[in-house]
C-alpha cells in the first residue's frame, strides 16, 4: 500500500496549525488537569471551564482523532499518553509551551511575510516592543515563558553535564540564567561549587524561590543586571545557554565583550546552542532559527559562524561538544 501523496503530505503541513491551536485551546482551559483522576463527561468539563459543551466536544473529538485525549463513553473523554504532558503538574509538562506558542508567538508567526521581506522582528511589529521588554511588563506572561523554557530545554541540562566536566570549577556564573533551572542541576551535581545567577531584576526575583526549593540557594549569589551593561566578575566559568541565539551580531559582540573583560586567562566560556549542520536533513534548530528571526531578532548559527563571531570577540573556539539533546557545548577561551 502506497503512502500519502506529496499533495496529501503538504496538506498536513499547511494545516498543521489547526492541531497546534486546538492543543493550545485544550491547554488554556486546563482540560488535562481536569482529567487527571479519570474520564469526565463533556458536560462536567464544560461546567468546570465555563465553555460551551457542544463546542468543547468538537474540540476534544478533533484532538482525540490525533491521539490527544480519547472518547470512551459517548461525549466522555480521558487522558492518553499524548495528553498527559498537557497536565501542569507533571515533569516535562508542555502546557506552558502550548500557551506561549498559541498566544503571542502565534500572532508573531502571522507576520512572517513582514520579517522575510524586511529582516525585521515580527514580534516588535505586532506588540510594539521587544519580547523581553514585553515580558518584563507582564509578569503572568513571564511565568508562562519561564515554564515553557523548562518544558523545551529541561533535558538539555543533564545532557550538557554528560559531556562537560566541571569538577575543577569553584565558581560558575550563569549569564542570563533565567529561572535557575540549569544552575540548579549543576550545583546539585557539584556540591563543592558556588554559583552566580545573573539576569534582569524581575527574572532573578522569580528564580529565588526555585533555588531555595532545590536546596542550593545558600551557594548561589543572585545578581540583577543586564548583560548589555556588564557581567559579574569572579567566576572560573561563564555559561551562556540560549543567549547568543537571541541577538544580532552587534549585540552578541557586546555580551561576549563584557564576558571577555571579566574573565581570567584560564577561565572558560561555555556557550550552549543549537549548531546548524550542513545539508538537508531535519534538525530542530533550522525551524528554531525562524523563531529567532520572528520573535527576539536573533539567529541560530553554523559552526563556522560561531567561530567567526567568537574570533571577533577575542575568543578562540577550542571544542564543540555535541550532546544527546539538540544542543552542543561550544567551549571557548580568551585569546
Amino acid at each position: 500500500m502506497s503512502g500519502p501523496s506529496p499533495q496529501q503530505q503538504l496538506d498536513q503541513m499547511i494545516t498543521g496549525y489547526w492541531v497546534s491551536q486546538a492543543i493550545y485551546a485544550a491547554a488554556k482551559f486546563g482540560i488535562a488537569d481536569l482529567l487527571k483522576d479519570g474520564p469526565k463527561s463533556v458536560g462536567e468539563l464544560a461546567a468546570a471551564t465555563s465553555t460551551n459543551a457542544d463546542a468543547l466536544h468538537r474540540l476534544l473529538r478533533a484532538l482525540a482523532s490525533v491521539g490527544i485525549f480519547a472518547e470512551g463513553e459517548p461525549r466522555s473523554y480521558a487522558l492518553t499518553p499524548l495528553a498527559e504532558p498537557l497536565r501542569s503538574d507533571v515533569p516535562g509538562s508542555k502546557r506552558a509551551l502550548s500557551l506561549m506558542s498559541g498566544e503571542e508567538q502565534f500572532q508573531a508567526w502571522a507576520e512572517i511575510e513582514y520579517s522575510i521581506r524586511t529582516g525585521k522582528v515580527a514580534f516588535d511589529k505586532m506588540f510594539g516592543k521587544p519580547i523581553f521588554d514585553y515580558l518584563g511588563e507582564h509578569p503572568d506572561k513571564a511565568r508562562v515563558f519561564d515554564a515553557a523554557m523548562v518544558g523545551i530545554h529541561g533535558r538539555e541540562s543533564s545532557a550538557v553535564l554528560e559531556v562537560c566536566d566541571l569538577s575543577a570549577i569553584e565558581v560558575i556564573a550563569d549569564i542570563g540564567g533565567g529561572n535557575g533551572s540549569q544552575l540548579i542541576e549543576i550545583l546539585i551535581k557539584y556540591p563543592q561549587m558556588k554559583g552566580i545567577l545573573f539576569d534582569l531584576p524581575h527574572v532573578v526575583d522569580r528564580a529565588a524561590s526555585r533555588l531555595h526549593a532545590a536546596g542550593v540557594r545558600d551557594r548561589c549569589e543572585l545578581v540583577p543586571g543586564s548583560f548589555f551593561d556588564a557581567v559579574p566578575e569572579g567566576a572560573d566559568a561563564y555559561i551562556l545557554r540560549h543567549i547568543i541565539h537571541d541577538w544580532d551580531e552587534e549585540k552578541c559582540l557586546t555580551i561576549l565583550g563584557h564576558c571577555h573583560r571579566v574573565m581570567a586567562a584560564d577561565s572558560k566560556l561555555l556557550v550552549i546552542e543549537s549548531v546548524i549542520p550542513t545539508g538537508n536533513d531535519p534538525f530542530p534548530g533550522k525551524f528554531l532559527d525562524l523563531v529567532m528571526l520572528l520573535i527576539p531578532g536573533g539567529k541560530e548559527r553554523a559552526a563556522d559562524e560561531y567561530r567567526a563571531l567568537f574570533d571577533k570577540a577575542g575568543f578562540e573556539l577550542t571544542k564543540i561538544l555535541p550532546t544527546s539533546a539538540e544542543v552542543s557545548v561550544l567551549e571557548c577561551r580568551r585569546k
